[in-house]
């Protein structure tokens, strides 16, 4: 993935913090780009009672080869700009793995 660098990925304590722009109500699920300093991801989960917040954990869990359990929101939940904390993954590692998608 191009312009991966732009993220404003986080090393935190235990993991990092991958800030996100979620786009509900998408026709499917998927890591759109770059936009700003944050990844984009579209989901076609509607945006009520945690369910695009729960769709994009998944979709970012997925994508870097973890547990679903391992992706958590952390700030954003009713905001389409979102932080989601990884455990156990480190910035430059979850930033490397991201870049190797298409």
């Amino acid at each position: 993935m191009k312009e991966i660098q732009h993220i404003s990925i986080r090393d935190v304590p235990g993991g990092c913090v991958l800030p996100v722009k979620v786009v509900p109500g998408a026709s499917r699920d998927k890591i759109v780009g770059v936009l700003g300093d944050s990844l984009k991801i579209a989901t076609s989960a509607a945006p009520e009672k945690g369910r695009a917040n729960s769709a994009v954990a998944a979709i970012i869990a997925k994508s870097l080869g973890l547990d679903k359990r391992s992706v958590e929101i952390i700030s954003g939940a009713t905001n389409p700009h979102k932080e989601f904390r990884i455990a156990n993954m480190s910035a430059s590692s979850a930033r490397e793995m991201l870049s190797k998608l298409p």
